[in-house]
């Protein structure tokens, strides 16, 4: 299947390779009115000078070489006339392809804008293809895929294990446990008791320890303000006794 893309460019090519060639025939047409334009003004001034040659041959009496003359002269108007026609058709020829070339150049230009937007169009169509290619992978099978991928194996797992946690908890029977603990804190204070016992401390006198440790705190408490009185009865008969 042939490549729009190629084609427009070789068509471009085309254009542009046109231009030279039509420079060059033109440059033909030109050459030729050129020529036309000096054959008739040679032919005009071959037609002025036969003309004066005759009058000088009258005014000599040489007929004779006045009627040679005449037929030169006769054969350059017939001559300048073709000449002048030829020039006229050559003019025109001329004006006439300067015109086709402007028209030609016109359209190029915009035949060839019109190619170059195309083949814009066609190169940012095929990046967004590109683009839009890595983006439906980017989305499909790439980080997107494996990140939601991980996240489901991770809530998986997770899922799991607490599933295993709650069947182990089920498992075990934590009254017995809470049974055996209280039966070994009871066991611990029969064997601090057992100990005071030996040691001859039951538990009223250790009561009644408590009781005169409190009993003493308070007295030391009580004797601490009558001590600051007796303090300050003493300072108030010295200062008494200095006046």
């Amino acid at each position: 299947m042939e490549d729009p893309k190629l084609i427009l460019e070789q068509n471009i090519r085309d254009l542009n390779d046109q231009i030279p060639q039509m420079n060059e025939n033109i440059a033909t047409v030109k050459a030729n009115m050129m020529m036309l334009q000096k054959e008739v003004k040679n032919l005009e001034k071959k037609i002025e000078d036969l003309t004066a040659k005759i009058k000088s041959a009258i005014n000599a009496d040489r007929d004779d070489i006045a009627e040679g003359y005449a037929m030169q002269l006769e054969k350059a108007k017939e001559n300048l006339e073709t000449s002048r026609e030829q020039l006229k058709f050559a003019e025109q020829a001329y004006e006439k392809a300067l015109k086709v070339k402007k028209a030609f150049v016109r359209e190029k230009d915009r035949k060839i804008q019109e190619a170059k937007e195309a083949l814009r169009a066609s190169e940012r169509a095929e990046w967004q293809g590109k683009v839009a290619d890595a983006l439906e992978q980017f989305e499909t099978g790439g980080l997107d895929q494996t990140h939601d991928e991980m996240l489901n194996r991770l809530n998986e797992r997770t899922a799991k294990n607490e599933a295993r946690m709650e069947l182990a908890l089920d498992s075990i029977d934590t009254e017995t446990m809470e049974i055996e603990a209280n039966a070994e804190k009871l066991r611990a204070s029969e064997l601090v008791k057992q100990f005071k016992s030996e040691m001859g401390k039951s538990e009223a006198a250790t009561e009644k320890e408590k009781s005169i440790g409190e009993g003493s705190e308070i007295e030391i408490e009580d004797e601490a303000p009558e001590k600051e009185k007796e303090q300050g009865k003493t300072i108030g008969n010295k200062e008494k006794s200095k006046s």
